[in-house]
């Protein structure tokens, strides 16, 4: 969970050039020297076990408590889910067809949604299922999805 961020009053350049030195003086601690900053300043550490990282999340961590993190509109964007994008939409009367278990089965692209066996389908997924009997994604039944990285 992100932390609650306010922004503090302005600082000092003579503040700025101590936090400056600060984080700069943690390029010369080794991980537990690391980690025992952070237990004075915060508390219990996090489990890391790369010291850059670690450096890097100690530094970030005390600029945001002298400069301020990041803003609450700005974590409201990192918390908010974006939909994936979606794919553009087939052209009406586009036909798909593919061949599942020895059998060809063939699509098409109507207004009204996807026509196959003289039904009307919202959508391929189901259509993929009334063909398979089990779940699928149905652009990716019908070649139009590449399978994810793995």
């Amino acid at each position: 969970m992100a932390r609650k961020s306010t922004r503090p009053k302005p600082v000092s350049s003579q503040d700025a050039e101590a936090v400056t030195a600060e984080v700069r003086a943690l390029a010369t601690l080794n991980l537990a020297g690391l980690r025992q900053v952070w237990r004075c300043r915060y508390g219990a550490p996090p489990h890391l076990r790369s010291r850059e990282l670690f450096a890097r999340l100690l530094a970030w961590r005390m600029q945001a408590d002298a400069f301020g993190g990041l803003d609450q509109a700005f974590l409201r964007l990192l918390q908010g889910r974006q939909p994936a994008a979606e794919p553009p939409p087939l052209p009406l009367g586009t036909r798909l067809t593919r061949e599942w278990q020895g059998r060809r089965y063939q699509v098409e692209v109507t207004e009204e949604g996807f026509v196959h066996a003289g039904a009307t389908y919202a959508s391929l997924s189901a259509i993929a299922r009334a063909i398979t009997g089990t779940r699928w994604n149905g652009p990716r039944f019908f070649g139009l999805r590449q399978r994810s990285p793995k």
